[in-house]
């Protein structure tokens, strides 16, 4: 018996090598076990694990995860060829776990298939929601979160304080989309403990990013899923049942209370005269078009802009504030810029943000070391077509290494440092497909401006306003977490205290 199962993969091994060559696939690692393919080789973090394999066997590689195709790539030409001459052909999404029950049933913007239903979903997105003059409008709230954010670390005693920025960073963030999305806050400044739908809400987010940040084997191996291995998506099930129910009764809400006139409508103002929400925005467009704008694509919207907003930003600013601590004259010579630049008569405001180039570098250096996603969304082929010479087949999964492209020493000199110099004068720019944090093509991440925007005002208000150092005379600990979204290991603990400068404008703040 086990000299037939020897025989048997040895057998399946020397075939599947012989298929790749005749057929000209993209080259594997040997070798390619039977139903498991080559998920024996990966460790956490993923992205470091498929870099490494990516060091030994080549930028372009077929790996097979259990039963899929999986197509890698971690050279900035393979990526450019990938979402430039092959745009629409890697425009879908692979069926995942993640897909079906945070993507609802793969028909929300981040998993809809390429299609009419897609587009009209961009579309809404593009113009109803991230375009900049959406964003302009909504400015005021990013502004008031940072001036609640820098009142509460000014409220303690102005020695030097020691402060957990993660938590900081993630209410600031939440508290900022909750607001684009239903005008609501649940964390912070006029929050009560008490506040029932304040701790609903803050339990589902963390359980949705919890459990969307997991990996799932039974994406790979069915047999799994099928039997419920690991209790996934068992998990994500019940969670999307409360999800459903609290965003609904945001929905129904403002639906009792909406009374707007076209003209209002087209202003993004209320009835009260206030700037309108998300919700808001889709009710008065199903007004028009019930078929397109259904509360469940405003649901699927909601949680797509709540998820990607928080993840990219939360993130990035923790990773750029520990950077900075780690490189104090870094962080002086931002806090120059911002003294030559701005002053200390008022607060940074966006429209400041352009006269703060070097504060663009570093969260340009931050996003290249440290990307929010290092391996991007996974796309798939929907037909054959051809990436380096080599013949990929249709219904490969596309997993482009974010992390291994930014950090590869061919594309960058000393990869591993941070140099925000690296940057200056090409502060908007990104450098070809070198530096790919939101992805790129039809499928990349149409929130980009409003997270740059939403880090650029965060961390130049910190900078401004206060100094900052470690905790202790140790390097601060940059490890990575080991979930599929790029965090650090151990939250950033800091000490601050209020700039001299600058303790007159805070005290009227």
């Amino acid at each position: 018996m086990l000299l037939h199962l020897v025989l048997f993969v040895a057998l399946f091994i020397l075939t599947d090598h012989l298929i790749k060559k005749i057929r000209n696939l993209p080259p594997s690692p040997f070798p390619t076990l039977p139903i498991i393919g080559h998920l024996y080789l990966f460790k956490k973090p993923l992205h470091r694990s498929l870099s490494k394999i990516s060091s030994k066997y080549g930028p372009i590689l077929l790996l097979k995860f259990g039963s899929r195709n999986v197509l890698l790539v971690t050279s900035p030409s393979a990526a450019e060829e990938c979402f430039t001459k092959n745009d629409i052909v890697f425009a879908n999404r692979p069926h995942l776990l993640a897909g079906k029950h945070l993507g609802y049933n793969y028909t929300s913007l981040s998993w809809a298939p390429y299609g009419d239903h897609w587009r009209n979903l961009r579309k809404i997105s593009s113009l109803e929601i991230l375009s900049n003059n959406r964003l302009q409008t909504l400015s005021f709230v990013r502004m008031d979160e940072i001036r609640s954010v820098v009142r509460r670390l000014n409220q303690h005693d102005h020695q030097n304080q020691t402060v957990e920025m993660q938590s900081v960073f993630f209410e600031l963030t939440l508290n900022v989309m909750m607001r684009m999305i239903a005008g609501k806050r649940y964390y912070g400044e006029n929050v009560a403990e008490i506040d029932q739908e304040a701790k609903i809400f803050q339990e589902i987010v963390i359980e949705t990013l919890r459990l969307g940040g997991a990996s799932n084997i039974g994406d790979f191996l069915p047999l799994l899923r099928w039997v419920g291995f690991g209790g996934l998506e068992k998990r994500l099930m019940i969670l999307q049942q409360k999800r459903e129910r609290f965003m609904q009764n945001l929905v129904e809400e403002y639906r009792g209370r909406m009374e707007i006139s076209d003209k209002q409508s087209e202003n993004y103002v209320d009835g009260s005269g206030n700037k309108k929400n998300l919700i808001q925005v889709m009710l008065s467009l199903q007004k028009s078009e019930p078929e397109y704008y259904t509360d469940e694509s405003i649901r699927s919207l909601m949680l797509v802009l709540l998820i990607a907003g928080t993840d990219t930003s939360t993130g990035t600013m923790e990773w750029a504030m520990s950077l900075l601590l780690n490189n104090p004259d870094i962080l002086k010579k931002a806090q120059v810029e911002i003294d030559n630049q701005i002053g200390s008569d008022h607060l940074i405001d966006e429209i400041d943000l352009a006269k703060l180039p070097y504060l663009r570098c570093i969260i340009n250096e931050t996003l290249r070391l440290y990307p929010a996603g290092p391996l991007l969304v996974p796309h798939e082929s929907s037909e054959d077509c051809k990436i380096g010479g080599y013949h990929i087949p249709s219904g490969t999964m596309l997993l482009v290494n974010a992390w291994a492209i930014q950090n590869d020493p061919k594309n960058w000199e000393e990869p591993r440092k941070f140099k925000p110099e690296r940057f200056e004068g090409f502060e908007g720019t990104r450098d070809g497909f070198k530096l790919v944090p939101f992805g790129s093509g039809r499928r990349s991440c149409p929130g980009e401006s409003l997270a740059m925007r939403m880090v650029g005002l965060a961390l130049g208000s910190l900078i401004q306003c206060f100094e900052w150092e470690r905790v202790g005379e140790e390097i601060e600990d940059m490890t990575e977490g080991s979930g599929l979204t790029l965090s650090k290991a151990q939250p950033l603990q800091a000490k601050y205290r209020p700039r001299p400068t600058m303790i007159k404008l805070l005290s009227q703040i």
